[in-house]
């Protein structure tokens, strides 16, 4: 093994900036090839990692390679994430100054799995004794949580994040980690009630059904069958012993957590409420009012929810509406009921994924109160382009607009703009500037987000359509956007096309007015806050029902807490991992030239070994520079 972390240039060259026709794509993709092909994954753009998706597990994380990178020097050895965790954790205790490591790719490209390795590398690398050794089990045990319950199948990823993250790992003087922190962003939540056509709920739901022991299924009503529950039979799978394991390993990962049992049994029971919730079913009574087709499955719903059950059964039939003088009740009709059904499923399991998150920081949380060094990891979401986009990829890829935004930010354009000002002769170095994109999603009071915020508040008859005209009219000479009328062949009339960095994305507006006002009826808010389970009543608090103010809209509070991440890793030191999907079949083995030349394209690899190779090979500002 030493022999071969040492020859680092047996295969290909190590560091793409050391090519000697660094201009050429096609020397680049061979060099990358080349390495893929023997199993050497990993290579440097100077210190920026990229990392093609083996999809396979390969020999080269064991204890051997963590000592080897261990306090090595970044260029020693071949490429490695460990070599960049180590870099990373090196500057923070040397420099006292925070890091964070930026994973980036598209759907299906390992950054996931980029990130579950960089925090193997630091638990490896730091003391285990007392309470920090409780803090690194944590930190790692954190991930079947979040997996289970935000990870689902796709067509392009078997496990992909359907939620963003970014985690904080604090660190004391004595480079132990003492404490973490963890923040999540836009849970897919659309999922749990319709997929794609072939793509899975999330794997916790799996999990329980074919996973729990038969003790619990009977306590929780459940049959061991995916297909008994509308919420899973679409890309339903038979029980195997994954889901067994998976549900050992989520049940193990609450225990070392701190997860009580009482709070483990609410979480399953809310998650079994769920599902039985899904099979409630509407028919058209008199006055085409909503009428339950049976009462048993609301029976076991209020059952799981220990909320009461007429309560429930009139919140999913009937709205109130506070006026000025009283309250007014109104009859839903069926469309409306299930509405009603599927806001609360959803309402039920988002709040429930934000209250592990909080569970997980409580147990994270450091208790001292001197200053400690972080290192940030973020593993967020990938570009996504699927056969139907609705406003979920539409903030997804809006995410990876700002991410793709801060690259260029700190690497392109601020380093060019370094030497032009210290007089250095320079030739530039042209490249895509996605702020132009940016600006078009988020710009107030005429991009995107806000005309789709402007639709949703303003009084009148609001659809998708009178926001799809809006956005027509506005943006139609913008050379980012596409509407019907320029391409009636490509673009449907209820569509709309963004050319992103990273490609076409065509988006279908159906829904985008509702999901973005994300309404809940304050009945069913109601019921659930009256529950007798102590963490379904924690999800809906009383003082929510009491605010008057409007809530905020989904895509406005993405954005704000996305710019608020922005300004977290613009305060940290960043390393870059930038992910490679190999082909889209998920196949070990397997080079797609066209699809890595894509991804290359326009993730500005090849502008990134440009402006290395033209630039100086150290680089550091003049106070840290001086204090070594």
């Amino acid at each position: 093994m030493e022999s071969a972390l040492h020859s680092r240039h047996s295969v290909g060259v190590a560091d793409l900036v050391l090519l000697e026709e660094f201009r050429a794509e096609k020397a680049l993709l061979d060099n990358v090839r080349l390495r893929f092909n023997a199993d050497l994954i990993y290579t440097y753009i100077g210190n920026v990692l990229v990392s093609c998706n083996p999809y396979r597990d390969l020999a080269i994380y064991g204890q051997q390679h963590v000592e080897a990178y261990r306090n090595c020097a970044f260029y020693e050895l071949q490429p490695h994430i460990f070599a960049v965790a180590d870099t990373a954790l090196q500057a923070m205790h040397r420099e006292n100054h925070d890091q964070c490591v930026l994973i980036s790719g598209e759907s299906g490209a390992g950054k996931t799995e980029a990130s579950k390795k960089v925090l193997e590398f630091v638990a490896a690398t730091s003391v285990h004794e007392g309470k920090v050794g409780q803090i690194k089990e944590r930190l790692l045990q954190s991930n079947p949580i979040l997996e289970a319950f935000g990870n689902a199948k796709t067509h392009r990823n078997d496990n992909s994040s359907r939620f963003g993250k970014y985690m904080d790992v604090q660190f004391n003087l004595h480079g132990a980690p003492v404490g973490g922190r963890i923040l999540n962003y836009l849970l897919e939540k659309s999922r749990l009630v319709k997929r794609s056509d072939k793509e899975r709920n999330f794997h916790v739901l799996y999990r329980l059904v074919g996973g729990a022991d038969d003790a619990l299924l009977s306590r929780l009503r459940l049959q061991r069958d995916p297909l008994a529950y509308a919420y899973l039979r679409e890309g339903a799978t038979p029980v195997s012993a994954e889901d067994v394991k998976g549900f050992n390993m989520v049940q193990r990962a609450m225990d070392t957590c701190e997860f009580r049992r009482e709070e483990q049994m609410s979480i399953w029971s809310i998650l079994s409420g769920i599902l039985h919730l899904g099979n409630v079913s509407f028919v058209q009574g008199g006055s085409e009012q909503a009428q339950l087709s049976s009462f048993d499955v609301v029976h076991t719903a209020a059952e799981m929810f220990a909320c009461d059950e007429p309560l429930l059964c009139r919140a999913l039939t009937h709205r109130s509406i506070d006026t000025t003088h009283d309250k007014v009740t109104t009859p839903l009709d069926p469309g409306q009921a299930v509405y009603a059904r599927d806001a609360l499923a959803k309402a039920l399991y988002d709040r429930l994924f934000t209250w592990l998150v909080h569970k997980l920081n409580r147990s994270l949380a450091y208790a001292g109160k001197e200053r400690c060094a972080i290192l940030g990891l973020l593993d967020i979401y990938g570009f996504e382009v699927f056969a139907t986009n609705s406003l979920e990829q539409f903030c997804i890829n809006y995410c990876n607009e700002k991410l793709q935004q801060l690259f260029i930010e700190l690497t392109l354009k601020s380093e060019q703009e370094e030497y032009l000002s210290e007089g250095i002769q320079w030739e530039a170095v042209d490249y895509f500037n996605n702020r132009v994109i940016c600006d078009l999603i988020e710009t107030r009071p005429m991009g995107i987000l806000a005309l789709l915020d402007e639709e949703c508040l303003r009084p009148g008859d609001t659809t998708d359509a009178t926001f799809l005209d809006k956005l027509t009219n506005t943006f139609t000479r913008h050379e980012h956007f596409r509407g019907h009328t320029s391409n009636r062949k490509q673009i449907g009339i209820q569509e709309f096309k963004l050319i992103h960095y990273a490609g076409e994305v065509t988006y279908l507006v159906s829904g985008f007015v509702e999901k973005n006002n994300d309404l809940l009826y304050r009945d069913l808010k109601e019921t659930m806050s009256s529950s007798q389970d102590s963490v379904v009543r924690e999800l809906f608090p009383e003082a929510e029902l009491r605010e008057k103010k409007l809530p905020q809209t989904a895509g406005n509070q993405f954005k704000v807490s996305l710019n608020r991440l922005m300004d977290i890793l613009k305060s940290k030191e960043p390393s870059y991992i930038r992910c490679i999907k190999p082909n889209d079949v998920q196949q070990a083995g397997r080079f797609d030239d066209e699809l890595v030349s894509h991804q290359v394209k326009y993730l500005g690899l090849m502008e990134n070994v440009r402006v290395r190779r033209a630039g100086f090979a150290y680089r550091r500002k003049f106070a840290i520079f001086l204090e070594r």
